[in-house]
């Protein structure tokens, strides 16, 4: 497990704005008490109302501005090789396809159905983002010149208010980590709202993360 530079989550951050918005599609699943699907959306983001907006940017900005290294901490993949991490395949197709693929959200939710189980259901949010991320100068000064795009994808779990209202994250990932400003497909950020809580642990056997002792 690496350490995660709180600088680099909180430049996320400041895309996370409804000026600034760098999030481009937003989709979800409803999930039921046994973790069936109940209801899924998928649309741009633009096309949500300012106040939409607004609430869903709060939503997924409680990952990178979680507690770095406490709530939020950093994970490699079990293996190097792509070939053997079927999760981590699906969520690179799930980044590169820009939200745009039902079909594989459906497996991704169908997935995250067996390992939430909450009275009341939940709510199963996946957020595509990009960052043109800005060069900087020896002096630590942004520049106007790209150093690249950062593509990501940032997922929640949320338990269910009435009206299929979510609640505040519980547990979440960010997906490629965003490493020295950089996207690496190797590792995971994973948000944990109470550390070690059961909604925390159920997200890491979902995306298939190797945890201490193991």
């Amino acid at each position: 497990m690496g350490m995660i530079n709180r600088e680099d989550m909180l430049e996320l951050t400041r895309r996370m704005t409804v000026k600034r918005n760098c999030f481009a599609r937003i989709a979800g699943a409803y999930l039921d008490e046994e973790g069936y699907i109940d209801g899924t959306f998928n649309q741009h983001f633009l096309n949500l109302t300012s106040s939409e907006r607004d609430k869903n940017i709060k939503l997924a900005k409680a990952v990178p501005f979680a507690e770095t290294n406490v709530q939020l901490k950093e994970y490699p993949y079990r293996r190097q090789d792509i070939t053997d991490d079927s999760m981590r395949k699906l969520l690179l197709s799930l980044n590169q396809s820009e939200l745009k693929n039902d079909a594989m959200l459906e497996m991704f939710y169908e997935e995250a159905g067996k390992y939430f189980h909450k009275s009341g259901g939940c709510a199963v949010y996946v957020f595509y983002g990009g960052y043109d991320i800005p060069r900087k100068g020896t002096d630590g000064a942004s520049q106007w010149e790209s150093e690249e795009i950062y593509d990501f994808l940032v997922g929640i779990v949320c338990s269910l208010e009435e009206d299929y209202e979510p609640g505040e994250p519980e547990c979440g990932f960010l997906y490629p980590a965003f490493r020295n400003r950089s996207s690496d497909s190797r590792f995971i950020n994973v948000f944990q709202a109470v550390p070690g809580a059961a909604a925390g642990q159920g997200l890491m056997e979902l995306l298939g993360i190797k945890q201490a002792g193991e």
